[in-house]
């Protein structure tokens, strides 16, 4: 389990109290401020907990989904649009507008731990949305995988969240042709 430095303060007490268990590797290090209770800890964990207001997207959602068996290279992180930008390589970061920022967002345990991704229903939106920057065969994929899916989908969602989108009868009607 990750813990930020308050939280082991919290749980454990003192400075000298942490850098004891640090030594005894009862406690490790992961990052500046971010601690685990285990060796080994998912990098999903630990980037839900560095930046807990971004939702993963794209790639990410896909494969956290199970709609590709491809893993990402990089994180895909959706943030506010007045959001701080995110300095690391390993992540991919989209800005959103507040008025689509949490459509589908939904809380998930992957991996054994709770992180944020939009559900499968706002995914579909953003793959038709983001169909041209997609790689084809990976879009094929998706889009079979979405077909086998089609009775788990929520379409009433779906509907509803396309009409926040600019083009949402284009939306629709690819969906409809594509998925259907």
């Amino acid at each position: 389990m990750l813990l930020t430095y308050s939280q082991c303060r919290n749980q454990f007490g003192t400075d000298y109290r942490i850098q004891n268990l640090l030594k005894s590797e009862k406690l490790f290090k992961v990052h500046e401020g971010i601690y685990s209770t285990d060796k080994y800890s998912s990098t999903y964990e630990f980037i839900s907990l560095k930046y807990p207001d971004a939702i993963f997207t794209m790639d990410s959602a896909f494969y956290i989904h199970g709609l590709t068996d491809e893993i990402p290279d990089i994180y895909h992180l959706a943030t506010r649009r007045e959001a701080t930008r995110i300095k690391d390589e390993r992540i991919k970061q989209y800005f959103m507008k507040d008025s689509i920022f949490e459509l589908g967002k939904t809380e998930i345990v992957h991996q054994g731990e709770k992180i944020k991704v939009y559900n499968q229903e706002r995914m579909l939106i953003e793959l038709i949305r983001n169909k041209s920057k997609i790689p084809l065969d990976n879009y094929k994929e998706i889009i079979g995988n979405y077909r086998n899916r089609v009775y788990e989908m929520d379409f009433g969602k779906i509907s509803e969240y396309a009409e926040h989108f600019k083009m949402n009868q284009t939306i629709m009607n690819t969906i409809q042709l594509e998925v259907l």
